[in-house]
């Protein structure tokens, strides 16, 4: 299950050389502690720079941590010089805790927000919806139908091909009328950054447990069978997805420096001087950074529970305090408690700022084993393009072997504190996933060097296999590969979605986080990336930075 293609163009490799003058020693070496790139002097070259800044933070962080880091023990990224963030209370705030050596808990969904900070659906044409409130009062959805009439649903049912069925008060089948085109719907992230990505607005409605969206003036949104906001990814071997977010000790006292609100128009340091109104304001407080020159850094991980998992030694594994479920009932586990188990990581979300790039530099990562890849190009050594089939032959995380899908369909979600079928039909159970953008790159030959996925796919195969080239036999940072990094060109917003200022991997996703929000096919159609949600330049760009609470 190596992604490690024979015969990529090697343009641009990252020098052996290189590697090696991340690690504290020198040279790289079995489980060597590897120092973080300077971001306050990030070359800001595209796009060798990004990706080498993107691989070389992912080394650090999951680099063993020395005695330097609050006595040492486990990873740097789980290590005192990172704060735990909370869930959001009732209120929306988020506080953040010091890791030290402590038992980090973790939870079983990572819910993908939209730009407004709502949960995020998608149609059947792969199109994106934030799932919205719905007015108090308002109890069952008034359907368009074709003969322009408004019509109140009073109950539901599928017939035996899976089609959704909607009766009205008299019981007769309503024929709706289906929604053509998303609507725009504008960010709410600062008063300057404005982003017109097409990102409709649903809202739901559950009639006879089955879920039904409808946009504001009625429209039925077509979604797959099982499509749910909140839902939850569950392995072949049986085990949920668990999910944590941290920052480092740089965002953290920046944000406090803010007290109780985060001005609008706030940017993440980039420089040194604004580095040292930080480090400054730290040191009154009897803080001293370990690594200042990371800049703002925020993470996110997923995890597995390794029983059932045949080669725990090739993952990097923690003590976590996960929930416990009866689940006695196959389509309702509940929520009984919490244990403390050995969990693997299986993806993790490489955030930080860096010179020239106040929006931040968006990397993510995944393990070798986790899924298999839709069919994907690359530029070979020849200079001519291999064309890769799907194969999905082998024993994958979140990848029914030999499997010719259907994949990415949601099959459970959170109803409180538990676990439910999202379809009567079909209990709790694995997940098929596949990852549709194999290294962030929409299937597309264009001449336009921005958009020319062989070429861009090249680059991060070539970036992958210079870095696993040179860590030492053994090493288990090895098992884990970068699918990919985006950023703005020069920090620029705001974003134009006919001329687009995203660039390096811009249709990014992480099959273990933004599992059910991939898009329908490799294409570039109907697909998004960090930048569609995460808008702006400003600190708004990070949907925890203003939840957070000031540590003092």
């Amino acid at each position: 299950m190596s992604e490690k293609t024979p015969d990529p163009f090697t343009d641009p490799p990252i020098p052996a050389a290189t590697i090696n003058g991340w690690f504290k020693s020198g040279t790289a070496s079995l489980n060597g502690v590897v120092n973080p790139a300077n971001s306050v002097s990030f070359p800001n070259t595209p796009n060798c720079s990004f990706y080498e800044w993107s691989h070389h933070m992912f080394l650090w962080l999951t680099s063993p941590a020395p005695a330097i880091y609050g006595g040492g023990g486990g990873r740097i990224f789980e290590s005192s010089a990172f704060f735990d963030v909370s869930p959001p209370d009732s209120n929306g705030h988020r506080t953040m805790s010091a890791h030290g050596r402590g038992i980090i808990k973790l939870g079983p969904i990572a819910r993908q927000l939209g730009p407004n900070r709502l949960p995020l659906i998608t149609d059947k044409q792969g199109r994106l919806f934030e799932v919205e409130r719905v007015p108090d009062g308002v109890l069952r959805p008034q359907i368009h139908t074709g003969a322009g009439k408004l019509t109140e649903v009073f109950s539901a049912k599928r017939d035996d091909a899976g089609k959704l069925i909607l009766l009205d008060q008299a019981g007769k089948h309503i024929e709706p009328k289906l929604l053509q085109h998303p609507l725009r719907s504008p960010l709410a992230v600062g008063p300057v950054d404005v982003h017109p990505a097409q990102i409709g607005k649903a809202r739901k409605f559950v009639l006879d447990r089955l879920p039904i969206f409808v946009d504001r003036f009625g429209n039925v949104i077509e979604v797959e069978q099982g499509q749910a906001d909140g839902s939850v990814l569950i392995a072949q071997n049986g085990s949920p997805i668990y999910y944590g977010i941290a920052v480092n000790e740089v965002l953290a006292y920046f944000r406090t420096m803010q007290g109780s609100s985060v001005p609008a128009n706030l940017l993440f340091p980039t420089t040194q001087g604004e580095l040292d109104n930080i480090t400054t304001f730290a040191s009154a407080h009897n803080r001293t950074f370990i690594d200042p020159e990371a800049l703002a850094f925020e993470i996110k991980t997923s995890w597995i529970e390794t029983t059932g998992l045949a080669n725990v030694g090739d993952y990097i594994t923690m003590t976590a305090e996960v929930p416990t479920y009866d689940k006695s009932d196959p389509l309702n586990w509940k929520k009984t408690g919490t244990k403390n188990a050995q969990v693997a990581l299986v993806g993790m979300h490489v955030v930080g700022s860096a010179a020239g790039h106040p929006e931040m530099i968006w990397a993510t990562f995944e393990h070798i084993g986790n899924t298999a890849n839709d069919a994907y190009s690359y530029r070979n050594s020849g200079g001519g393009t291999t064309s890769v089939p799907v194969d999905t032959a082998g024993n994958w995380l979140f990848t029914g072997s030999n499997s010719t899908g259907p994949f990415n369909g949601p099959r459970q979600a959170t109803s409180g504190d538990n676990i439910v079928a999202v379809s009567p039909s079909t209990p709790v159970g694995p997940n098929n996933i596949i990852r549709r953008k194999a290294w962030g790159a929409a299937s597309d030959v264009s001449p336009n060097p921005l958009k020319n996925s062989p070429a861009s796919n090249s680059e991060i195969i070539s970036v992958n296999n210079s870095v696993r080239g040179v860590l030492a036999n053994g090493d288990v940072r090895g098992n884990y590969i970068m699918t990919g990094s985006t950023w703005m060109i020069a920090g620029a917003f705001p974003f134009n979605s006919f001329n687009p200022t995203q660039v390096g991997t811009s249709k990014l996703n992480n099959t273990t986080m933004e599992t059910f929000t991939q898009g329908t096919s490799t294409q570039a159609s109907g697909t998004f990336n960090c930048f569609t949600c995460h808008g702006g330049h400003f600190t708004g760009v990070s949907h925890v930075f203003s939840d957070l609470k000031p540590l003092f």
